[in-house]
């Protein structure tokens, strides 16, 4: 599996990204996540813009904001896209978030049981004492082709939404 060393940091430190870095053109890859407890793969989602916004735990400040961030945002396409937020939290806990928060547009995906996301996506933290995704936002158009990529390089920072939101309309 493909290492990135130093691809990003946390609170500062340089930190070790498994897995490929994914640029817009590139082929989205597959995984398989859990929505609930039922697993999805990308051939799951539908075949409009997709936007997956990783964070490494809704319960956190940073995480919670960037998902009502783009929740807001995502008002004025509608159901011409999917949104979704990406973590290793355990179904139950982004169930339990997306009910007190009020989030019905973005749907979860737990990626906890294989981190096939995570490595398919080169968003797995190594070197953390509790396995992380790294802060990152991936739009994927209607073909499965990734058109728009930031990882953020602070993963405590937040990501930039007016690009991403402008990435998902114009895939839209």
């Amino acid at each position: 599996m493909q290492k990135r060393e130093n691809a990003v940091t946390f609170k500062g430190e340089g930190k070790t990204l498994v897995g490929p870095q994914i640029k817009p053109g590139d082929k989205a890859p597959e995984f398989q996540c859990l929505s609930g407890l039922a697993p999805v793969t990308l051939a799951d989602t539908p075949a409009k813009a997709r936007l997956f916004s990783v964070v490494p735990s809704l319960d956190t400040p940073v995480c919670s904001t960037q998902t009502k961030k783009f929740e807001d945002g995502l008002a004025a396409l509608g159901d011409k896209v999917a949104c979704y937020t990406v973590s290793l939290d355990l179904p139950f806990a982004q169930k339990r978030f997306c009910s007190a928060e009020n989030i019905k547009s973005m749907q979860t995906l737990s990626d906890v049981h294989n981190h096939s996301f995570g490595t398919g996506y080169g968003v797995l933290l190594e070197g953390l004492p509790l396995s992380l995704l790294a802060r990152s936002v991936f739009v994927v158009d209607k073909t499965g082709t990734v058109t728009y990529v930031e990882y953020v390089p602070e993963v405590t920072s937040e990501p930039n939404y007016a690009a991403a939101l402008e990435a998902l309309k114009s895939a839209a």
